[in-house]
């Protein structure tokens, strides 16, 4: 199992933000106000869900524990759109959530979790309930709400960067990561994502999996016709290097130019659409599962 990282309170990253951080191209964000993680639930943000599931799988424990997982009911290949409402809705609670609701959640979450784990046919060891394998994924998620965030409204401000960072805790403490682990400041999380960063490793079986995610192999041939290039395009766009590499995803520099270019416009854009219909698709997840923790019925 993965070393908690705060035994590594004298090591140095060998890895920096140039390998494992993708590059922001928009201008510095407009005006001087906060930035809360809240701020980042536009319906946008959702293109850079299949690469934060990379991120999240580029660690073995997790990446085979979701590629050997016997919870069939919320298996990706099986059940992509369940899969896909209990992900964002996870999201959505544990950014606007209440504390009780956060609590149901977790319950939830917890009675799938239970069946997480290895045995003896397995590579690696794994058990979902690990708080250092949770703490990656809750990291791989505030990486990525970061960067759409900034690609859509700009560069943040240190200050901002800070406030924005430090509502994001609840990524975690959600789940069984505790707020004590969460690092303490945006300089501390750069440390210790460059530190975790160095434990990313795509075996075969892996990048299998991930490759059938990106190709669409679990959703009708239509969509996958529409979609299966864009979403190729977007997951790579939104993957740093060292995530790409490991993948064997192309990216040229002709290729970055199109993505930057297309977050520009997108951004430009997402100026002229009112909050409250970009932040709709978390609002409507809200609602839904307040519905359900009403009528007793099953959260994920």
């Amino acid at each position: 199992m993965p070393t908690n990282y705060l035994d590594l309170a004298g090591a140095e990253p060998r890895l920096t933000n140039e390998r494992t951080r993708i590059r922001i191209a928009t201008a510095r964000r407009r005006g001087r106000g906060p930035a809360r993680i809240s701020d980042a639930l536009d319906f946008w943000s959702f293109a850079g869900g299949a690469a934060n599931v990379v991120m999240q799988l580029s660690w073995p424990e997790v990446g085979h524990g979701v590629a050997e997982s016997k919870v069939e009911s919320g298996s990706l290949v099986k059940h992509p759109w369940k899969r896909a409402r209990t992900t964002f809705t996870y999201l959505s609670v544990a950014i606007l959530g209440t504390d009780d609701e956060r609590r149901a959640y977790r319950e939830a979450v917890n009675g799938a979790h239970r069946h997480v784990r290895s045995d003896e046919n397995s590579p690696v060891t794994y058990n979902a309930f690990h708080r250092e394998l949770q703490l990656w994924v809750a990291a791989c998620l505030f990486i990525g709400f970061e960067d759409t965030h900034q690609l859509l409204h700009g560069k943040m401000t240190p200050a901002q960067a800070e406030e924005f960072y430090r509502s994001s805790s609840t990524l975690g403490t959600t789940l069984q990561v505790t707020e004590d682990m969460w690092p303490a400041t945006r300089a501390d999380f750069d440390r210790y994502w460059n530190i975790a960063c160095e434990r990313v490793a795509i075996d075969d079986t892996v990048r299998g999996y991930l490759t059938d995610l990106i190709g669409l192999r679990m959703v009708s041939w239509p969509l996958r016709l529409v979609f299966g290039a864009l979403l190729k395009f977007l997951t790579a766009g939104f993957l740093a290097p060292l995530f790409r590499e490991q993948l064997g995803l192309e990216w040229s520099e002709d290729d970055r130019r199109r993505f930057e270019h297309l977050f520009i416009f997108v951004a430009f854009v997402n100026r002229f659409v009112p909050r409250f219909v970009r932040h709709l698709p978390s609002r409507v997840l809200m609602r839904d599962l307040q519905r359900r923790i009403r009528r007793g019925r099953r959260l994920v």
